[in-house]
């Protein structure tokens, strides 16, 4: 019988070397998160409005209606930072009302649920859960992914204490 430890080590390695390219893609990620958003149009709206929506609730009509007098700001946004799913929106085709969250890959998957999870610790009531859950309806997650999104969260808090 041959000795298979030579090419199981290979694999090991190999698969290092991958995860070793998604951390990196990782780290340059949060190096350039959201740098959009220091610099005009976007510095402005948020100086003017981060504040405001620190007070409301996600997903409230009083967080929509801010949401909406920022748009010149989101959609500066978003088209400069993949880890929104509105960056993919003007690739959907309307035929097949196919989620944005299907252009997305799991690094832009991953900035985009840590994102979240930042965003809810600015609000008073903030809540990653909730959040996930308006989400879902708001841009057609599948039942899947939401509970991988969820399971990745409690392995995030669990972290982060």
């Amino acid at each position: 019988m041959e000795d298979q430890r030579p090419k199981t080590l290979e694999h090991i390695a190999e698969v290092h070397k991958q995860i070793n390219l998604v951390i990196e893609e990782l780290i340059k990620r949060a190096q350039i998160h959201d740098a959009s958003k220091l610099e005009s149009p976007e510095r402005e709206i948020f100086d003017e409005y981060t504040p405001k929506l620190k007070d409301t609730t996600y997903g409230s009509d009083e967080y929509k209606g801010y949401l909406t007098q920022m748009k010149v700001a989101l959609d500066h946004h978003y088209k400069a930072n993949m880890h929104h799913p509105e960056h993919f929106q003007p690739e959907i085709d309307a035929t097949y009302q196919t989620s944005p969250i299907n252009c997305m890959n799991l690094i832009d998957i991953i900035e985009m649920l840590c994102d979240w999870y930042a965003a809810t610790k600015r609000h008073i009531d903030g809540d990653i859960y909730k959040s996930i859950d308006i989400n879902k309806k708001r841009f057609g997650i599948s039942d899947q992914l939401t509970q991988i999104l969820h399971n990745t969260i409690s392995v995030l808090e669990k972290g982060g204490k």
